[in-house]
């Protein structure tokens, strides 16, 4: 049996008439670039979110950076994060001037380790980003009180956590800012590029829409240095559409998330992904661990089933960001993680049928690579 990694056709085909509609609505109200569409999305998520502001913007890339800009970090600034990300999260610090410093992650969570967090900071320090990596919060109540102690801002990276969930409080509301992609295959996705921040402070959201409007606070007076970073039309009527599957679809990625759990939970030789116990997890990515992954990933791709890698060279070891110094065995978690990390097919629509073949081949694979009586749990 072939198996997508991911099927984007089969998402969008239930919705089809709903989304055609709204996007000849855009087309008939001529309101591409920002406008009442992207307004009643941010009025849409900002209830789902349980936050007082949203600002649609351009990408989730945008999103970081304009945080940062609104909370004036600039040259000579350091902005702590993890290397265990997508490398937006390191650039969005570098577009501001400042210099990102990495934190090692937990060995369970794959999230910020906050245990290691404070010698991090320094008297240049001047801001957090803990990424909620794979649809999971960091622990975000021993870094808020680092944070507080050093008078210093929480940025959240939710780019692959829409919906999740710490303590009862969904992401992206618990630090001063929180920031999104919907980037078409994350578990809220637009038909293209689109991203938001989400805030209680009406001073902030305020600056990034300035920022995300080349600096205009009103037409052709600018009061910053701004940026192109507006959300169109189109991904605003999209995104409020499928807003109201999102719950759904998530509950159907749990419920996937679990059958692979049983599938493979026999296998010594893999580690299956590791839920906190206060955390609601939305499995944007189900990334299991397991050795010899390239091998693996091929096997699995000569079967017909279609894997990922996320992310195999972390931040810290890339070369645009060889000049931080920062030598393999900086953060061996990371490190180890991104040998070993395979993300196995996660989608609303897949099918039991298809995430037993996903379990049987991975299985076979492994016993294929190991003497017979060592590949599973007696």
């Amino acid at each position: 049996m072939k198996v997508p990694f991911l099927d984007l056709q089969a998402h969008h085909q239930p919705i089809r008439e709903q989304i055609d509609a709204a996007i000849g609505d855009v087309i008939d109200k001529s309101a591409f670039a920002g406008g009442p569409f992207v307004a009643a999305f941010e009025s849409d998520f900002a209830r789902y979110c349980g936050c007082k502001h949203v600002v649609g913007l351009g990408n989730g890339t945008d999103a970081l950076w304009l945080s940062l800009l609104a909370l004036q970090v600039g040259p000579g600034d350091e902005v702590i994060t993890v290397p265990s990300t997508f490398m937006a999260t390191a650039e969005a610090i570098s577009y501001c001037g400042a210099r990102p410093r990495f934190v090692d992650i937990d060995e369970q969570t794959y999230t910020m380790d906050p245990a290691l967090l404070e010698r991090a900071i320094n008297p240049r320090t001047k801001a957090i980003i803990p990424v909620h990596l794979f649809g999971q919060c960091a622990d975000m109540d021993p870094i808020l009180d680092i944070a507080s102690k050093h008078g210093l801002p929480v940025v959240e990276d939710a780019c692959q956590a829409h919906g999740a969930q710490y303590k009862g409080r969904k992401a992206g509301t618990v630090g001063v800012l929180g920031c999104f992609s919907f980037y078409p295959g994350k578990n809220l996705g637009a038909l293209g590029e689109a991203g938001g921040v989400t805030t209680d402070d009406k001073e902030l959201a305020a600056r990034i829409q300035v920022f995300r409007d080349h600096g205009q606070h009103r037409k052709y007076h600018h009061s910053l240095v701004g940026w192109n970073a507006r959300m169109d039309g189109i991904q605003g009527a999209v995104l409020s559409i499928k807003l109201k599957h999102l719950d759904v679809n998530n509950l159907r990625r749990q419920a996937h998330a679990l059958l692979y759990d049983q599938l493979l939970g026999d296998m010594e030789e893999i580690i299956t992904p590791f839920e906190a116990p206060h955390n609601r997890h939305v499995y944007h990515v189900y990334s299991v661990r397991v050795q010899e992954r390239n091998q693996i990933l091929q096997a699995l791709a000569d079967r017909g089933i279609s894997c990922a890698i996320h992310y195999p060279i972390p931040v810290h070891l890339q070369e645009a960001y060889r000049f931080l110094g920062c030598d393999e065995g900086s953060f061996p978690i990371a490190e180890r993680c991104a040998q070993e990390f395979l993300s196995l097919p996660m989608f609303p629509e897949l099918t039991n049928e298809q995430i037993y073949a996903v379990a049987a081949e991975l299985k076979s694979c492994i016993s294929g690579r190991k003497p017979q009586s060592n590949c599973l749990k007696q």
